[in-house]
C-alpha cells in the first residue's frame, strides 16, 4: 500500500501539469470559438469580455474561461509540488490568483460590479508571475526570458492606455496577454511540457 500511495504521489504534479496545460488550449480555443461565432466583435472596438454578455457567445466564452481557471489550478499544483525556493512558491500561489481571478471573468460578466477588478486583477497577475519566476531563475536564460516578457506585457498595456492605438476597443491588449499567459504556461515555466520535474 505504501508503494502505491508513494507512486500516485509522483504521479500527481505529471498528472497536474498534463492537465493543466490544457487550460490555456481550452481558454484561447473558446475565446476564438466566441470570436468566430460572434455577428458584433470588432477587434477595433470590442473587448473580449463583450463576448461574455450576448446570447449567442456567453456560454462558450464564459464557460471556456471558467473551465480554462479550473484547469489552471492544477497547473499551479504542479508548480507548487516543483517549488524548491520562497520566490518558486510565490510564482505558484500568484499563478493561482491569477487563474481563478480568469475563471472569475467568466462569472462576473462585463457590466457587473466586479467585473473590472477581477479582469485587472488577471492581467497584473500574469506580469507579477513572470516576472518573480524570473527573478527566481536569472541564472538561466529561460528565467531572464519569462522576466522580459512579463516586463514586455506590462508595457504593452501602458504603451495602449498613453500611446496610439489600434481602435476604442481592448481586445488586441487583452488578446496578447492571453498569448503571453499561454506561451509561459506551454513553453517557459518550470513545469512547462518537456521539462523534468523535480
Amino acid at each position: 500500500m505504501s508503494h502505491l500511495t508513494a507512486d500516485a504521489d509522483e504521479r500527481g504534479p505529471a498528472v497536474a501539469r498534463a492537465v493543466g496545460s490544457l487550460a490555456p488550449v481550452v481558454t484561447l480555443g473558446a475565446i476564438f470559438l466566441a470570436i468566430l461565432v460572434s455577428d458584433s466583435f470588432t477587434w477595433a472596438t470590442s473587448a473580449l469580455s463583450d463576448l461574455g454578455v450576448v446570447s449567442e457567445t456567453a456560454l462558450v466564452f464564459n464557460g471556456g474561461l471558467v473551465a480554462g481557471g479550473l484547469l489552471g489550478l492544477a497547473y499551479s499544483y504542479a508548480l507548487w509540488r516543483a517549488a524548491a525556493d520562497l520566490l518558486a512558491r510565490a510564482t505558484a500561489a500568484t499563478v493561482a490568483l491569477a487563474v481563478v481571478l480568469m475563471g472569475l471573468v467568466g462569472v462576473f460578466v462585463s457590466g457587473h460590479p466586479l467585473h473590472f477588478p477581477v479582469a485587472l486583477g488577471f492581467y497584473l497577475l500574469v506580469t507579477v508571475s513572470l516576472v518573480l519566476d524570473g527573478a527566481g531563475r536569472w541564472s538561466q536564460s529561460v528565467g531572464k526570458l519569462s522576466a522580459a516578457l512579463g516586463v514586455a506585457h506590462l508595457a504593452g498595456w501602458v504603451v495602449w492606455v498613453v500611446g496610439p492605438r489600434f481602435g476604442t476597443g481592448l481586445a488586441v491588449p487583452e488578446t496578447v496577454g492571453a498569448f503571453v499567459f499561454a506561451a509561459w504556461v506551454l513553453f517557459l515555466s518550470p513545469v512547462a511540457l518537456g521539462r523534468e520535474l523535480s
